[in-house]
């Protein structure tokens, strides 16, 4: 009987993140083929070897674009940062040719440790398409990027915590200066934008446990 009802609440989560995916798409088709930029530091910007071009002003992702710095860890790891949440996400730089290619991934992996719904993980995921790579620009998010890379070798080397994904949600839970005035972690700023978007979109922000 467990095993039925679990595998009809996955069903209706999977309906549900369809049906969303289905309705944001009608809504918002023309954006989709748009793209999100990554503001990458000179040493990762040498390292994925692509273009450099503007960044894109009107992403077609919900959380915009992001910023990113590579670490230099054994192996090697890119840290990047929501430019809109400030929501940190680390994963391996090798192969750095398809840093872009390999984000969405990592950044699922984290919405789905902080209990983002389905559904929304499902549209942000479907509408990242396809990446260009930009120049630093906001000194602010540099500086928050900067300080997560501190803290995060902090939680490595004295708390012995090395999965990435483990990393990144407790970096998010850091109270950033540039978030005083509004919901003072990345995770809570995350919250604020999930609560808009189930205000304009269908279905529930967080997955209730």
């Amino acid at each position: 009987m467990t095993n039925r009802v679990g595998r009809a609440v996955a069903s209706r989560l999977r309906l549900q993140s369809i049906g969303v995916v289905r309705w944001f798409r009608s809504c918002f088709g023309a954006r989709l083929v748009a793209v999100f930029s990554i503001h990458a530091t000179r040493k990762l910007l040498d390292r994925v070897n692509r273009p450099v071009v503007p960044p894109v002003s009107e992403p077609a992702t919900i959380l915009g674009n992001w910023y990113a710095n590579v670490l230099f860890w054994k192996p090697q790891v890119v840290l990047l940062v929501n430019e809109r949440t400030l929501l940190p996400v680390l994963m391996p730089l090798a192969p750095a040719a398809t840093l872009g290619e390999r984000f969405p991934e990592a950044l699922q992996r984290v919405l789905e440790a902080l209990g983002v719904v389905p559904a929304f993980v499902e549209v942000e995921i479907s509408a990242m398409v396809d990446v260009r790579y930009a120049r630093t620009a906001d000194r602010s998010v540099v500086g928050v990027m900067n300080g997560f890379k501190h803290l995060a070798e902090d939680y490595r080397d004295y708390w012995g915590l090395d999965d990435l994904v483990t990393l990144a949600v407790e970096l998010s839970g850091t109270p950033c200066g540039p978030l005083y005035s509004r919901h003072v972690s990345p995770d809570r700023e995350l919250d604020a934008v999930l609560a808009g978007w189930s205000e304009t979109g269908p279905g529930n922000s967080r997955v209730l446990t």
